[in-house]
């Protein structure tokens, strides 16, 4: 890792101290000045982009933007430049090889709406969160009020087709196989669980690009579709940027610094965030216990209380440097720290089977957390001579380590001493690395056609080190049929080619992805191990057909498969409560999808609506099945010593278990009445079809066969309105409702939550004042009815109470809504030709 860093870290070092060094009597600078106004409104811009390019050197670029008054006023050497005048969705104004020997006043200049950019982009700008587009969902951050102070999750779950469970499972059309990237690339910063990306900060991240129907260019990973989440970077020219300080409660303050250094031949940039977080959560089981014949025996009530204490720091620093206005090569380097204390204080009160009480007990856990990451990238990126021919090289190499030191309590009321002090210690490290490049070549007649070619290597090492036992005067006393190491090994190396063309009206692209798989499953202690190695198939093909520029069809089919990660694979099981554990299944094999998609877009004046019908057909697909262990927690009774208490022990899992049928129809609508006002709405309505048996051996050596057929129809809406009130101040507000759903085993209930936000600029525009409330009333909860064929539990689980958060943001030398783009050039549509 150290060497990866010396050369970039070096080559930046050299490159400053060159750009400051004296090259000689240097002109007198002169002043370029000017005001931009809409065409048709006579309103001024604010924001608009005035760029200067060198026209002996081309690679030399600067620039300003204009003021509330539309003004810009821009410092330069004289010389000949190309002039432009930008504004996105507008026209751009253009004066070529222009001649500036003193200062010079451009005048009034005027920008009209270009039609053509809003055929694609629906409504752009400061107007809106959210850009909708043929094939996926533009969802700009800096814009939503109700997730300042707040993490990435937070974030994808007010995107339409989003949703993220009350244990923070991100979810996509209601498909928890959603594929998760940062930057157009897989990332250490995803986790090593779905708790890792609640430490970033919503603060660090630009926008959420949503892909349902991916083509042979992206990774197969994920049937549900992608997520790339894009960071921060501004291509503002000269040193601007923000800070962002937030309070709320529960707990919840920190700090986020954006800089960024533009120059004529570099680009720095950085993005570092500070949070603590108290995050209290509560949880209830009631569980029924019956015997074979269905006769109850006994009850029992768990009432948990979780309280999740978080530091977390985060910084990304990268270095941009252009070799000339077609190439460019780029550094990153991310890292990501946290630690925190994380209590669960359980109460459970047993009951006989006419629900008499015979004891109460309380289990007490207290686990220490620290999670570190680190990230280095390398991009290099070289454009043609012709518009669209590019070579794109990546490397990206990424640390992972998170290590969970839990001592568990137990005692029972009544009793004098308590139970023997347990510990779990979960020690999980990851190596990853990413080799990767892409190719793409334009041709025919106005380059209307383009073909693609790419291939990925991913070289993933997963390691897992659990111990359980009982501690004693500070010694662990190992218990081995709890304890093990997993090592997993996962290296996929994929190649694609897909070719494209549009005839008119009608487009069409189609391509082929084969990734050859090597996964390697260890368990040391019990000397298990488990090689799988296979090859497959990954086509697509898209049609499309625009009836004019503001209505368009079209229609998707691609194959691609889910993967086992994480706690899918970690067979160690949660400790936090002893009758009801949760553990992962290492020989857990892939999930493959066909899918389909069936997409139209309609625009007029103030409306924009669109609609897509899809069906997936999945086999192998992964269902968490609760059944009985065997084993029982033998509980002494205080009031009849003779007659313990026997609490049956039930162990949830996921097993390969199902053919999985999955259609739906999904629609989402945006107005704006008028300018500052914007509604939105999203609804998607499918049904699942879940077609399976389980086959065990249960521990009374008896050869079970379950059914899971099941069928499921569910439904999720979100409507989201922004408007402004009287004294400049803006509110939104975001509603959410999921329908009652269910899998194999489990029923759940419907979950509502709101979320609301003010907003209001101060200190002449240049700072936001923002208030908003996560979870108004306090409602998003999990509610569940399992069934096995000896116990039934109702639970209730709540990950995080109501939040309420307070922020500031300065800007300085930034536009208040500024679109922060990537960094790689500045073209805004780079990821749509990117492998991933």
């Amino acid at each position: 890792m150290k060497k990866l860093l010396v050369l970039p870290l070096f080559l930046m070092a050299f490159l400053i101290s060159f750009a400051q060094r004296p090259t000689g009597q240097r002109a007198e600078p002169i002043t370029i000045t000017g005001t931009v106004f809409d065409k048709d409104t006579g309103q001024p811009l604010e924001y608009a982009t005035l760029i200067l390019q060198s026209v002996r050197r081309p690679e030399m670029v600067t620039g300003g933007i204009s003021g509330i008054d539309g003004k810009f006023s821009v410092e330069t050497t004289p010389g000949q430049y190309h002039v432009r005048v930008e504004y996105l969705s507008y026209k751009t104004y253009e004066l070529k090889a222009q001649t500036y020997r003193s200062s010079v006043d451009l005048g009034t200049i005027q920008l009209e709406i270009d039609a053509q950019q809003l055929a694609d982009v629906v409504v752009v700008g400061d107007r809106t969160t959210v850009e909708l587009r043929l094939d996926k969902k533009v969802y700009n951050v800096g814009q939503d009020l109700t997730v300042r102070g707040g993490s990435v999750t937070d974030v994808l779950d007010n995107v339409p087709s989003v949703t993220v469970d009350v244990e923070g499972n991100i979810s996509l059309r209601g498909n928890e196989s959603v594929r998760i990237l940062i930057n157009g690339k897989p990332s250490a910063l995803s986790g090593l669980s779905p708790q890792a990306l609640q430490q970033l900060p919503a603060e660090s991240i630009d926008r959420v690009e949503v892909i349902t129907n991916p083509s042979a260019r992206y990774d197969a990973e994920g049937t549900a579709g992608i997520l790339n989440i894009i960071l921060k970077q501004s291509k503002t020219a000269g040193v601007n940027g923000s800070v962002n300080v937030f309070a709320g409660y529960p707990d919840n303050f920190g700090g986020a610094l954006s800089l960024n250094l533009r120059r004529e031949k570099f680009n720095i940039f950085t993005t570092t965030t500070y949070r603590y977080r108290d995050a209290p959560g509560n949880a209830e089981f009631d569980q029924e216990n019956f015997d074979d014949a269905g006769n109850t025996l006994s009850f029992q009530d768990e009432i948990r209380q979780y309280q999740r204490q978080d530091n977390s720091f985060n910084t990304n620093i990268g270095f941009e440097y252009f070799f000339s206005d077609k190439s460019s090569i780029t550094n990153s380097l991310v890292i990501r720290n946290s630690d925190g204390e994380n209590t669960v204080d359980i109460d459970f009160f047993n009951f006989d089977e006419v629900r008499n009480p015979t004891i109460q007990r309380n289990r007490f856990t207290e686990e220490d957390e620290t999670d570190e990451n680190v990230q280095y990238s390398v991009n290099y990126k070289k454009a043609f001579e012709k518009d669209g021919h590019e070579l794109t090289i990546d490397y990206q190499y990424s640390t992972g380590k998170e290590i969970e030191n839990s001592i568990i309590n137990e005692i029972v009321l009544g009793e004098t001493t308590g139970l023997p002090t347990e510990q779990t210690i979960n020690d999980e490290v990851q190596i990853n690395q990413l080799v990767q490049f892409d190719y793409v070549l334009p041709f025919g007649k106005d380059n209307q056609s383009q073909f693609e070619m790419g291939y990925r290597g991913t070289f993933n090492n997963f390691n897992t080190d659990f111990d359980f036992g009982i501690l004693e005067n500070g010694v662990l006393d190992r218990d081995p049929n709890f304890s093990n190491e997993l090592k997993y090994k996962e290296y996929v190396n994929a190649a694609y080619m897909q070719l494209g063309t549009k005839v008119k009206k009608f487009s069409i692209l189609s391509g082929l992805r084969m990734e050859s798989s090597d996964i390697g499953i260890e368990l040391v202690d019990t000397d298990e191990v488990t090689d799988k190695d296979y090859i497959n198939w990954f086509p697509s093909l898209f049609l499309g057909y625009e009836f004019s520029e503001t209505e368009q069809l079209t229609i998707s089919y691609s194959r691609r498969l889910r993967r086992p990660r994480s706690r899918f694979i970690n067979p160690f099981p949660s400790r936090s409560s002893n009758t009801n554990l949760f553990q992962g299944n290492p020989d857990l094999d892939p999930t493959f999808t066909n899918s389909f998609d069936l997409g139209y877009l309609k625009r007029w004046d103030k409306i924009t609506f669109t609609t897509s019908g899809y069906f997936n057909r999945s086999t192998g697909v992964f269902q968490f099945i609760t059944q009985e262990t065997g084993d029982f927690v033998q509980i002494e009774n205080p009031d009849d010593p003779d007659n313990p208490v026997l609490v049956p022990v039930q162990a949830r899992t996921p097993i390969n278990l199902a053919t999985d049928r999955r259609f739906g129809i999904e629609f989402t609508t945006s107005y704006t009445p008028k300018r500052d006002w914007r509604i939105t709405w999203n609804l998607n309505l499918f049904e699942q079809q879940l077609r399976g048996d389980y086959t065990y051996t249960n521990f009374q050596n008896e050869v079970i066969t379950q059914n899971f057929d099941a069928d499921n129809f569910t439904w999720f809406t979100r409507v989201s309105a922004k408007v402004p009130l009287p004294g400049s101040i803006d509110f939104q507000t975001n509603l959410f409702y999921r329908g009652p759903n269910k899998d194999a085993q489990n029923t759940n209930k419907g979950i509502l939550s709101t979320n609301l936000a003010f907003s209001k600029d101060v200190i002449k525009d240049k700072a936001t004042l923002s208030l908003n409330v996560s979870d108004l009333f306090n409602s998003r909860k999990r509610r569940s009815e399992t069934i096995t064929n000896t116990v039934a539990t109702y639970s209730e689980f709540q990950w995080r109470e109501r939040q309420i958060t307070l922020s500031f943001l300065y800007r300085f030398n930034q536009p208040q809504n500024q679109r922060n783009r990537n960094g790689r050039g500045g073209n805004e549509e780079e990821y749509e030709f990117e492998g991933t």
